[in-house]
């Protein structure tokens, strides 16, 4: 069962082929996305962080209807971005559950990168 106060993590460190690939899936091929900087790196795309909260998502087979996301700082291949998503509300109905969410993404660092909101519903 879950409940308003409720948080999960999930993280992952984004590889070259991870930005490629959601390249060629998407579409997303800016330069900056396939184009090394000095260090080596390509900026990975703002939608390919964000999914990281799908993990969790599928995790509890929530239905999003909206997602809304802040993109604070740049994230490159090689960093490890931590999801951390808190429930913020939970309303139980007869066969499902309305759920809103709040979710910080933060790198290797503890910087924060990213943030966002979801609303959706959980079906019993």
């Amino acid at each position: 069962m879950i409940h308003k106060g409720d948080v999960f993590t999930w993280k992952r460190t984004f590889t070259l082929d991870d930005v490629l690939e959601f390249g060629r899936i998407t579409g997303d091929q800016g330069k900056h996305h396939i184009e090394p900087d000095e260090n080596g790196c390509v900026m990975v795309q703002g939608l390919l962080t964000a999914s990281i909260a799908t993990k969790i998502g599928g995790d509890l087979n929530y239905i999003a209807r909206e997602i809304v996301s802040e993109f604070i700082r740049p994230v490159f291949t090689g960093d490890t971005i931590t999801c951390e998503i808190t429930l913020s509300n939970v309303e139980v109905f007869e066969g499902f559950k309305k759920v809103d969410m709040k979710s910080v993404y933060r790198n290797q660092q503890g910087k924060e990168v990213m943030y966002g909101t979801s609303h959706g519903i959980i079906r019993d």
